[in-house]
Parts: C-alpha cells; structure tokens; sequence
C-alpha cells in the first residue's frame, strides 16, 4: 500500500542535496583529483575490492608505501604485489 507515494526518492534526494551543492562547487579540483587517484591508490583498491576473497579486500597499503619508498615505479606489477588473495 502506497499511502505516500515518492515520499523514499524525496527523502534520498534531500539528504544528497548538501553533497550535491558541495560537489558542484568543488566540482573542477575534485575532478582532478579523482582523476589522479584512479590512476594510482583508487585503481588498486577497487581492482583488490573486485578480485579479493570475501573479507580480505584490502590493499597493503604499508607495504604499497614502502615499495614507492625504495623507488618501486608505479605499475601492474606493483598493483600485483600489494593485492589481498584472490577469490577461488
């Protein structure tokens, strides 16, 4: 029974509305930012989200900052040495 009808989707879009305004007001550093980010620590943490073991989704995010440390470049290879187990 639908005894309000949009009354769920009118409450969400009131509690996003701060985020919203503040996005669209920081909307072209963040950009740049998230660029970045998706290219380096964001990559590797959806990419051990996705393919990591149920509970163990984490990037070792120590050990990703020691290797950048010692002069490890930014690759695949990196990314691989940093990933939580895989799924099976």
């Amino acid at each position: 029974m639908m005894t309000v009808p949009g009354c769920l989707t009118k409450t969400v879009e009131s509690v996003r509305k701060h985020k919203l305004a503040h996005w669209d007001r920081n909307r072209e550093s963040n950009r740049a930012w998230l660029g970045m980010n998706m290219l380096t620590e964001g990559r590797a943490g959806f990419k051990a989200f996705n393919e990591g073991a149920k509970g163990q989704r984490e990037v070792d995010f120590i050990k990703l900052r020691q290797l950048l440390a010692q002069g490890q470049r930014w690759n695949d290879d990196l990314i691989e040495a940093v990933m939580p187990p895989r799924k099976q």
